[in-house]
């Protein structure tokens, strides 16, 4: 299966629509750990994605000029924490791709690592200590083995979403010592971490959009 650009788009269409039907859940985690805006700046971030997508004349857009916009489009929308995480995941991507006009699985499993790894790297941050790295890293590990045992993208994407699921799951059991919900040390025990939740219904968009 290869992914082209319009493939990337329907994907970015994919999440925005999830994100958009999830945001007011994501506020509600947001609320209990942080400024409960968390749902409102992912949508906000992945609307205007879609917003930039749309003129695109996607056969003349190689992946990496579509996943540029979206690191952009992304930024400008959204100034808090998450803008510059999820736009450094996109320009990462846009890097793995480079000079390739459509994606086999194992370059959409490239891009789905370079996502992750960009947001451990602007987010400085690592496993454990509840923040969206929970989720995303062991989402990136677990496509990777996927991918290198030889497994479908769909399969691979599954693996991955399993495992996010898991880790963001296991945020519950975390204190933050990062962001503004490590204020509350202990007291943001017992909840998920809303950029954890809202990584895990990313992967599930871009899971079903490629299944």
């Amino acid at each position: 299966m290869s992914i082209d650009s319009a493939g990337l788009k329907r994907m970015f269409d994919a999440i925005a629509v999830a994100i958009e039907a999830d945001k007011d859940r994501l506020c509600q985690l947001d609320g209990v750990i942080g400024d409960a805006d968390h749902g409102i700046a992912m949508a906000l971030g992945f609307n205007a994605v879609r917003d930039a997508l749309a003129p695109l004349d996607l056969a003349a857009t190689e992946p990496t000029a579509l996943l540029n916009t979206a690191a952009k489009s992304f930024l400008n929308a959204v100034g808090a924490s998450s803008g510059p995480l999820y736009a450094t995941a996109f320009m990462r991507a846009a890097a793995a791709v480079k000079g390739k006009t459509t994606l086999a699985d194992g370059d959409v499993v490239a891009l789905f690592q370079a996502m992750a790894q960009g947001i451990r790297d602007r987010g400085k941050a690592e496993i454990g200590e509840k923040t969206m790295i929970d989720a995303w890293q062991p989402a990136a590990d677990a496509a990777g083995a996927s991918n290198a045992a030889g497994k479908t993208l769909a399969e691979s994407l599954r693996a991955a979403l399993a495992a996010a699921e898991h880790g963001a799951e296991a945020t519950k059991d975390m204190i933050a010592v990062k962001g503004r919900s490590s204020r509350l040390g202990e007291r943001s025990l017992g909840h998920i971490d809303p950029g954890a939740a809202s990584a895990v219904t990313v992967i599930s968009a871009m899971r079903d959009s490629f299944a």
